[in-house]
């Protein structure tokens, strides 16, 4: 998310290639979106966590089971509904312009699309190429192109050649999604940052609601929101960066005091730090963003606005429990 600290338009900081999206050809069969039986394992047992979301659910308490992919992807299982958010899983990130930006994940390095389970959902929060990563879109594509998708409509001319089953979703905007166990998830969209001129529409946050309605989830991968939009709304759990990244005149991922200020106006229960700037990244791009704060930081920061909610820290490929509190 690119928030502009001057009115000067990203456009002429950076060449409009900068968002251009490449489309590699790929070749996968759909009998092998099924969970991998060989090296990845043990990773992937642990992105898995249907035995104990499926018990919860039947059991009347609701689960979300959150596994960090890095950068911004992650999967969801709530109470057996199983969301794969913005995924990066084929090849780097690199904008189309690698010589500008090229990044590789730290942990999950061999981790792929053939390692997931079968997923209910998939959810796209923007249309750049961190978020809606063709090169992984396209063969997830031909795995599952009846795959439910629900996004941004920015993405749109991204999306439609790829799958058949797209909800567009407006801030205000919700659609359901329901996996085969029965449990139904509800996701609203909101307001994101506005990525080009002030008069495109922005990318989208989302509200995640478990079944029975005892969790709610907010994500937005930029810690960028509209507070008159949020507060009516709440939210037990919190995913947002904490440490802001930098380009001079310009904030690309915020944190610190704004997370702080997100959670507070939410009322969470619990805050998970994402670190979608820790990557193996090299070009002119990533030589010259600056990071600044910490996680340690933040919790100082939260503790004094918001002192019983909980950070909890996500691990690469290993969910996180969080029941309802």
């Amino acid at each position: 998310a690119w928030r502009n600290r001057d009115p000067t338009p990203l456009s002429a900081l950076f060449p409009t290639r900068l968002f251009s999206l490449l489309q590699p050809p790929f070749s996968f069969h759909p009998d092998r979106l099924k969970l991998s039986t060989c090296r990845w394992d043990k990773v992937a047992s642990a992105v898995v966590s249907e035995e104990s979301a499926v018990g919860s659910s039947s059991s009347g308490t609701d689960v979300f089971n959150l596994t960090y992919l890095e950068g911004n992807s992650w999967l969801w299982d709530i109470s057996g509904v199983r969301v794969l958010v913005d995924p990066i899983l084929v090849g780097n990130l690199d904008f189309g312009i690698p010589w500008l930006y090229d990044a590789a994940k730290k942990f999950l390095k061999n981790f792929e699309l053939t390692d997931l389970p079968q997923v209910d959902c998939l959810l796209i929060t923007q249309s750049l190429n961190d978020h809606c990563h063709l090169k992984t879109l396209k063969p997830l594509s031909e795995m599952s192109p009846n795959l439910r998708v629900m996004a941004t409509p920015n993405a749109k001319p991204l999306l439609d050649p790829l799958f058949r089953n797209v909800t567009y979703l407006e801030p205000g905007q919700e659609s359901e999604v329901e996996a085969e166990n029965g449990s139904k998830v509800r996701i609203r969209a909101t307001s994101g940052p506005v990525l080009g001129p002030p008069w495109q529409r922005p990318e989208n946050g989302y509200l995640v609601i478990s079944p029975q309605g005892q969790l709610t989830l907010y994500y937005e991968p930029h810690c960028v929101y509209n507070k008159d939009f949020l507060e009516k709304e709440h939210a037990d759990i919190v995913i947002t960066p904490v440490i802001k990244q930098l380009l001079p005149n310009f904030t690309l991922v915020s944190g610190q005091e704004d997370a702080v200020q997100l959670a507070k106006l939410l009322h969470a229960k619990f805050i998970v730090p994402m670190k979608n700037g820790d990557l193996d990244s090299k070009g002119f791009l990533a030589s010259i963003i600056q990071g600044e704060g910490t996680i340690e930081s933040f919790k100082e920061l939260l503790s004094k606005e918001l002192p019983d909610a909980k950070t909890l820290e996500a691990t690469p490929g290993e969910p996180l429990h969080i029941p309802p509190p």
